[in-house]
């Protein structure tokens, strides 16, 4: 209970949905009832048994784990391995030894066990001079050297049976007479893979000890106890030499007696997997303890029945892991030595021959006649039940149940079940989905279906996702005491909770496989995935919709359910790409796929961004749309599929996608759901229709008819050729922005090269080239192709066919290796090459030394990355002899080529595009945004750039169409060279008609190599005549709040003195402009989603800037001048 509060906060801030306010918890008293009824109705059908057994033992806890619960938490650690010998009775020079990483149990030594049927030895042991019996298959391991033994005599371990020896310790010597022990027993769990194949018996701390020693009559279920260790792990008063030390602190002492007896034939260290608790993460040993044991082991076949009728995701884990383990399965220990916990509900008499289990409350009062509410060890153990069979009163027993056993019953006890919710009960169950970590294979999800094929036949649900586990990064458990991991609330206030959500739900750990966390990740995350999706969002408003509203001088609103009407090629295809994806989703989602779906939906917004946005930026900017309805059209596909990805990744990313929705819901039409009040769901707006959360929307339905697989496939053949071409330019560091003449695709398949013609305007634009061209003559362009082995895994591999094989691929024909890379696999001297075995390199006899490291490309079914090289450049007197070719190719058969020989005409529109990149950088970096009106200058003295970009430059129009703003250049060397009052001149030189210089904003000093160039940039605003006065606004979007209070707007500093005025219009970043108060009022509504018909409240605060103290001021229709004088305005709906 102390850390509920925190465990809520910070599982809200993560984004689950839960009901904190209807929990259950194991300690509440009707859960606890539940535990009793499962329990009662196990004890009825003969399922539950008290007996002594060997179980892991908790020295921390002072309690018996299950068997389960031991194999949680293994470590490696570092144990000591001693063998020890073991004198016969009747030939005392002769020894049985024994080897043992436990020496703490050999005082409760009380046998030796050997295997009836192995080949033992005697040997003399050459250094000692001793004679010594043990497996003849375990010599070598013991004895590096042949030198250092001679084997006596040879003969099975059942000769041996019977025989006595002489123990290490004499405390229970008397065992030897009344039970027969220290004698030699023979059993075939004794391997031969370990120790001497001469097993040290010590019966109640081992399982397989026990069960031999029963069988042979050396302990029993009714004789004392040989036990020494008390629950604390330490020797008691029996071992006086050791009494009270803890036992594996005695181990080092207990080897130094051994030493001193002679009985210490080796001593070494062994680094072995051991079980640790997973409450105190403290050793365990093994222990025997009288416990309340489930018969699992009967109903081993209906476990494996039941499990089968699960779906597993992924599907090994049932198979494999989780089947296994049921295979092997134990009887259930399910009682612990703790205080705290559901008691067990068992009642007996001193002599354990009367037994009552109680299966509730009621049962209790009728049978005690005393009536509880809470069913805690401290209320329930006072009460005593009457004997019916005269033996005096029934007490109850002191042990609780296992945690696992209640939460095992956690199907049953979380509603009350049977004693209500019956009908609750009986609809839902089996769950139809659980999710939890592959450790709960041998927990919680065996436990569950041990209690439900118990109680039904049944299992306890229908699918069932396994995660992996989560580790530190240097591959260890995460550990509080270690604090091997950041803490996730600084992650999430650094990061956020989306970014974490993802990194963990994108990454191994949804396959049952482990992760090594790493902070680093999440970043990446933010990086790749939430940053673009932003961008594109902003792009879309303030870029896209905001421009629209303000030249069409009307809002942009589309129905919610409604797609656009559009003929454009990419508009087609990503919407074609959303359905197919939405397809996908409900295909992959419906089998709990979820390792296959959420890699989809990043990728796909890496396609929207990456692609769809990038190639389309210049038509969804209204700079070459056809009509305003082509406009719209692109606006209204970009929004469409925001909106639908937003949805699909609104269960995965619950926090972004929410702030999205709020930012494009007022663009959607919802009123459609307004027609019929009487169905609208809670969650929506009684006045817009809309939904008030991302989270109260459907998951979106693919819309069939809008998927075109011809499309798709045209665009994927366009994606790797560009991919292709773009691998070319970083290995010879050719920049995008560097025109290349030509393009060469070559592929076998005439489909494919259609496909990839038919989007030629796209590919010549993204790889900006002048041409493309498209064939399946490779002879026409030199194509060579040659096979390189994977020399670091063949070698092994292949062993002494190797050099044949090498010699054969050396030989390998075209059409040979085409096969290759058309089915990605081939057959050479008798062996499968497949994937990075074989690589299939390409290179052209057309290609002249061109500067680049490697004129080849390679397929192995990855693009093969190559070192850059300096990128051709020219000067105004270079001449080009010779024709410079680059290749690169993937392993479905495509391949490119780029003419990469330089030129004048292309380097000058190189230098454009540079010139262009870097204004737009400086831009950026004065945190300017296009709408500011600027001036931009250019300095330096190269006549290649004056000749491009001065006043009759050829690429001026280029660069003024793209910067939309006046631009020149000044030839000078620098700036330093170069009066004020010339440059403010030659700025002003390019001013627009009724506009004049303000400020200076940034200097800049740029490289475009090889050279470098100064930029100025000035700002620049409309002149005035004195009744021209200005309105400056503060929009804060973040204050939007309509159900709690109006929004407001500020309106600050002015006097009007005219009918028309200016009127400049800022948001939070002071860089947002209109001219006339329509304007205002339109960008005031667009801004915060008002609709056309809706009257604007003006409020003033007179005197004061409290908001909370605002006064009426007046009331106007919004398409009429507003008439302010010298106060504060606040305009709200």
């Amino acid at each position: 209970m102390r850390y509920s509060s925190q465990w809520e906060k910070v599982t809200n801030r993560l984004g689950r949905w839960i009901d904190f306010e209807n929990d259950y918890r194991t300690m509440y008293p009707w859960f606890m009832e539940s535990v009793w009824w499962v329990f009662k109705q196990l004890y009825d059908k003969g399922l539950v048994y008290r007996g002594l057994k060997v179980m892991p033992f908790s020295t921390a806890c002072s309690t018996p784990l299950s068997n389960f619960e031991a194999g949680q938490n293994y470590k490696d650690v570092q144990d000591p391995a001693i063998i020890v010998s073991f004198p016969l009775d009747n030939d005392p020079e002769t020894s049985m030894i024994a080897w043992t990483t436990t020496p703490w149990t050999l005082v409760s030594n009380l046998a030796l066990c050997m295997h009836p049927d192995k080949e033992y030895v005697k040997i003399l042991d050459t250094s000692k001079n001793r004679k010594f019996i043990m497996m003849k298959a375990r010599l070598t391991s013991v004895y590096k050297q042949e030198n250092e033994y001679k084997v006596l005599d040879t003969f099975k371990g059942r000769s041996m049976e019977g025989l006595t020896y002489q123990p290490p310790f004499s405390y229970f010597i008397h065992l030897k007479k009344e039970r027969g022990a220290f004698r030699i027993l023979c059993d075939t769990y004794v391997t031969e893979d370990v120790g001497t194949g001469v097993v040290h018996q010590a019966p109640y701390f081992g399982e397989d000890d026990f069960r031999v020693c029963l069988k042979n009559g050396i302990v029993g279920k009714d004789t004392p106890m040989i036990c020494p260790v008390n629950p604390n792990g330490r020797f008691t008063d029996e071992i006086k030499d050791f009494a009270g030390m803890y036992v594996k602190d005695a181990d080092k002492l207990i080897c130094q007696n051994l030493k001193k007896k002679g009985r210490l034939v080796h001593q070494s260290t062994i680094t072995h997997s051991y079980p640790f608790c997973w409450r105190s993460d403290t050793p365990l040993i093994y222990k025997a303890i009288p416990t309340w044991f489930i018969r699992v082991e009967q109903m081993i076949d209906r476990l494996l029945a039941n499990n089968a009728k699960c779906l597993w995701v992924p599907d090994f884990v049932r198979e494999g892991r989780f089947a296994n383990w049921l295979r092997d399965a134990r009887d259930w220990a399910v009682s612990r030595n703790r205080f705290w916990g559901t008691p067990i509900p068992i009642w007996t008499s001193d002599d354990m021959e009367e037994v009552v289990c109680v299966g509730s409350i009621e049962e209790l009062k009728l049978l005690s006649g005393i009536e509880v509410t809470d069913l805690h060890k401290e209320f329930v153990d006072p009460i005593t039940i009457p004997s019916s069979t005269g033996r005096g009163v029934l007490h109850r027993v002191s042990e609780v149940f296992d945690c696992w056993f209640e939460s095992g019953s956690m199907p049953y006890a979380q509603i009350h079940y049977p004693f209500e919710n019956t009908t609750v009960f009986q609809e839902g169950f089996p769950a139809d989905f659980i999710a939890e970590g592959i450790d709960q294979t041998r927990g919680w999800f065996y436990t569950l279906l041990v209690l439900s094929t118990a109680l039904f036949d049944q299992p306890p649900f229908r699918n069932l996702i396994v995660n992996g586990i989560v580790l530190a990064a240097d591959g260890q458990k995460m550990s509080k005491r270690a604090k091997n991991y950041p803490d996730p609330v600084e992650v999430i206030e650094k990061h956020g909770a989306d970014p974490l959500r993802l990194y963990l739900i994108n990454s191994p750990v949804v396959r049952a496989q482990n992760l090594r966390f790493s902070e680093s990740g999440v970043h990446e995350i933010v990086k790749d995935v939430f940053l673009p999706w932003c961008n594109a969002l902003r792009f879309l408003i303030e870029s896209s919709i905001l421009p629209y509203q303000k030249i069409t001088n009307q809002l942009f609103i589309v129905k919610s359910d409604e797609f656009p009407l559009t003929n454009n090629f990419m508009d087609r295809w990503i919407l074609s790409f959303t359905q197919s994806l939405i397809l996908f989703v409900h295909e992959e989602l419906s089998g709990y796929r979820l390792y296959t779906v959420v890699p989809r939906l990043v990728k796909f917004i890496d396609h929207l961004v990456n692609w769809y946005v990038r190639m389309n930026r210049k038509r969804l900017k209204g700079d070459v749309v056809e009509n305003q309805n082509d406009w719209k059209a692109a606006l209204h596909t970009l929004l469409k599929v925001i909106y639908q990805i937003t949805c699909l990744m609104s269960p995965f990313t619950p926090f972004i996608t929410e702030f999205i929705y709020q930012h494009i819901k007022s663009y959607l039409d919802y009123t459609d759901n307004l027609k019929d009040h009487s169905s609208l769901l809670p969650g929506y707006s009684s006045e817009t229709g809309a939904p008030d959360s991302i989270h109260y929307i459907q998951a979106p339905e693919p819309k069939l008819e809008l998927i075109s697989n011809e499309i798709e496939d045209i665009v994927y053949w366009m994606q790797s050729t560009v991919e292709l071409g773009r691998i070319i330019r970083t290995r010879c560091n050719l920049p995008l922005k560097a025109p290349l003449r030509e393009a060469i695709v070559i592929h076998s398949d005439p489909n494919i090269l259609k496909n990839i013609k038919s989007a030629q305007t796209y590919i010549i634009e993204e790889l900006n080239v002048r041409v493309l061209t498209t064939t399946s003559d490779k002879h026409r362009y030199g194509v060579q192709l040659r096979g390189v082995l994977n020399h670091k895994t063949l070698g092994a591999r292949l062993k002494n066919d190797y050099k044949s094989v090498v010699n054969k691929v050396k030989d390998m024909s075209t059409e040979e290796l085409e096969q290759f890379v058309n089915t990605g696999h081939i057959v050479v001297c008798g062996h499968k090459l497949s994937g990075d075995d074989l690589s299939v390199v390409y290179s052209t006899g057309i290609s002249s030394s061109s500067g680049c490291s490697d004129t080849q490309s390679s397929t192995s079914g990855l693009k093969r990355k190559s070192e850059k090289s300096s990128s051709p450049t020219l000067d105004g007197n270079s001449q080009v002899n010779s024709s410079k070719y680059e290749t690169a190719s993937d392993a479905k058969g495509l391949l490119v080529i780029l003419d990469i020989t330089a030129d004048v005409e292309l380097e000058n529109e190189r230098l454009a595009r540079e010139l262009v990149n870097r204004i737009q950088r400086t831009r950026k970096k004065a945190e300017l945004i296009p709408e500011n009106p600027i001036v931009i200058l250019a300095i330096t003295d190269l006549d290649s750039y004056y000749n491009i970009a001065g006043p009759h430059g050829n690429y001026l129009n280029f660069i003024q169409s793209t910067i939309k703003q006046p631009f020149t250049v000044m030839k000078q060397s620098t700036m330093n060279n170069i009066s004020l009052i010339d440059i403010m001149q030659c700025a002003k030189s390019i001013l627009p008609d009724g506009w004049e210089l303000t400020t200076e904003v940034i200097r800049d000093t740029v490289s475009i190599p090889p050279d470098n160039i100064d930029l100025i940039i000035f700002s620049r605003q409309p002149i005035h005549d004195s009744s021209d006065h200005h309105i400056k606004i503060n929009i804060n979007m973040n204050s939007v709040e309509i159900k709690k209070r109006p929004v407001f707007v500020n309106v600050i500093n002015y006097t009007n003195h005219a009918q028309t005025i200016k009127v400049q219009l800022c948001d939070s970043n002071n860089q947002w402009f209109v001219h006339s108060v329509d304007d205002l009022l339109r960008k005031v509504k667009c801004a915060f989603g008002w609709s056309t018909n809706i009257n604007l409240q003006l409020y003033t605060a007179l005197n004061t800037d409290n908001i909370n103290d605002l006064k009426p001021f007046v009331h106007v229709p919004a398409n009429q001048l507003i008439n302010l004088d010298g106060i504060t305005l606040y305009a709200s709906v």
